[in-house]
């Protein structure tokens, strides 16, 4: 993916990881529209920002196609969807109170970006230099003890990834995939002040320095995940899962 000249649609970018990146790559040269719930924060944020704006409920499949096609009308050089959304929640599953939670997250973090990415491949594959970033995270690969269904969704996303590479690239679509550690986000309960998590702007400063030096990644890999993304292939997987589910505070 080019660094710049791009129209980028980003749902779920009103906070943390999204608004961070939606920052930097509308300062890289780039057209950015956000997407998000809260019509008032995405008018505050236009206003900052100058960023296009669309509500989305990415978990409502008739807000998807609408949200998407106001995005096509109102930008069609667009060019990059980026499906940020995702939510995390704490399970137990040895009680009955996770299948909720669970069920959301499955609508949230795998339903959502199947039905963005149904939404856009057709005007995606009508647009030059087009392409699709999918989030999974390092817990794709290493599991976190008190997130179940998250870390199955990311994992989901990993290899929807790889697969729809496979079909999407030879019609002209990249398919991205970014990983995220921990990072200083709201995504969890604590996560913000964790230790353990990956301040946000040096996660964005440094997942911008990857795009720009390897446009044809299929991974964007910072070092901070890179511990939880290859444990397998190092031999060390077993010592990666201890090490992180004593490491989490969640996990205590």
């Amino acid at each position: 993916m080019n660094i710049s000249g791009n129209t980028i649609f980003i749902p779920g970018a009103t906070s943390g990881i999204g608004l961070a990146l939606a920052q930097r790559l509308q300062s890289a040269g780039n057209v950015v529209i956000i997407g998000g719930r809260r019509t008032e924060l995405l008018e505050s944020l236009a206003a900052e920002h100058g960023f296009g704006t669309v509500r989305i409920d990415t978990a409502d499949p008739e807000s998807i196609t609408t949200a998407t096609s106001d995005v096509i009308a109102r930008f069609p050089e667009l060019n990059v969807l980026l499906a940020m959304s995702g939510i995390m929640r704490a399970e137990d599953w040895t009680g009955p109170g996770f299948l909720a939670d669970a069920e959301e997250t499955v609508i949230t973090n795998v339903l959502g970006p199947i039905r963005l990415i149904a939404a856009l491949t057709q005007h995606l594959q009508s647009r030059p230099n087009s392409a699709i970033i999918t989030v999974s995270s390092g817990l794709a690969h290493t599991p976190l003890r008190v997130t179940p269904t998250y870390n199955a969704t990311k994992a989901a996303i990993h290899q929807l990834s790889e697969s729809i590479r496979l079909q999407l690239e030879p019609v002209g679509v990249q398919v991205i995939e970014l990983v995220p550690p921990a990072v200083r986000t709201d995504l969890m309960p604590g996560q913000r002040e964790s230790d353990f998590a990956m301040p946000l702007d040096d996660f964005a400063d440094e997942v911008m320095s990857l795009l720009d030096k390897a446009p044809d990644a299929h991974e964007i890999l910072v070092e901070n995940v890179k511990f939880l993304r290859f444990g397998e292939v190092r031999g060390d997987y077993d010592q990666v899962v201890a090490t992180l589910n004593r490491s989490d505070p969640h996990s205590r």
